[in-house]
């Protein structure tokens, strides 16, 4: 999953983003910035997905969600630093997030579960749906921002759900995710306005949004293809 995000500023405000960038640039090591006690700024964004499904009854796409590992490295092909924590984990290291004048290095570990028989399935996932690949944020770190900001003043949140539905006349694979920042800034930050805050939020959920929507779900459908040919080199 290839995420970025486009420095975003107002140009009327640019000659105070470059003295303050300045500013910060003179803290010495280990040191922090005196932190705002404004409330944390929130923002989330979700999406759907419900594209055709062409399944086999060779290779049923429940059985390529069993194979957690494969539909993972389907999942972010493009994160040669990603690895495998246990059972259901891994860690991944994103492309930097642009802020302003700052730069962060998330690192995620993303836990993935394939869940089946109706038993402890996302409250918006039908009990009839024969197999739910589940995934949840479990544990996060922004790298880059340690004489900046403390890592309680940025939260990130992703869970999301993927499924076959096979309740029509065609299979359909279906899908949500969410995603949800929120975020205090500096006290030296305090001047940017509400609808800067706002742009640059929007910024990255969108980025991490469309990414998981178009470059997931089609580098997954393309590897399921792989699995179906696969079986048939194997019957």
């Amino acid at each position: 999953m290839a995420v970025s995000s486009t420095v975003l500023s107002c140009p009327t405000m640019l000659g105070r983003i470059r003295s303050t960038a300045a500013e910060m640039r003179t803290l010495r090591s280990g040191a922090k910035c005196q932190l705002s006690t404004t409330k944390p700024s929130k923002y989330s964004s979700k999406f759907s997905t419900d594209v055709q499904l062409h399944e086999s009854p060779q290779a049923l796409f429940d059985e390529y969600l069993e194979d957690k590992s494969r539909v993972f490295k389907a999942m972010f092909p493009d994160k040669p630093k990603s690895y495998r924590l246990n059972e259901e984990e891994w860690r991944i290291h994103m492309s930097p997030i642009n802020f302003l004048f700052l730069t962060a290095r998330p690192v995620v570990d993303m836990r993935i579960r394939s869940k089946s028989n109706g038993q402890d399935y996302p409250p918006d996932v039908p009990l009839d749906i024969t197999r739910v690949l589940e995934l949840n944020m479990m544990k996060w770190e922004l790298q880059g921002l340690g004489q900046v900001m403390e890592r309680s003043d940025f939260t990130l949140g992703v869970q999301g759900a993927l499924y076959p539905d096979r309740g029509g006349r065609h299979t359909r694979l279906k899908g949500r995710l969410e995603m949800n920042i929120s975020f205090v800034l500096p006290s030296v930050l305090a001047f940017v306005p509400e609808d800067v805050k706002r742009s640059v939020a929007n910024a990255i959920l969108t980025g991490l949004v469309d990414s998981m929507k178009h470059k997931v779900i089609e580098s997954l459908l393309a590897d399921y293809n792989s699995f179906k040919n696969e079986r048939k080199t194997h019957n």
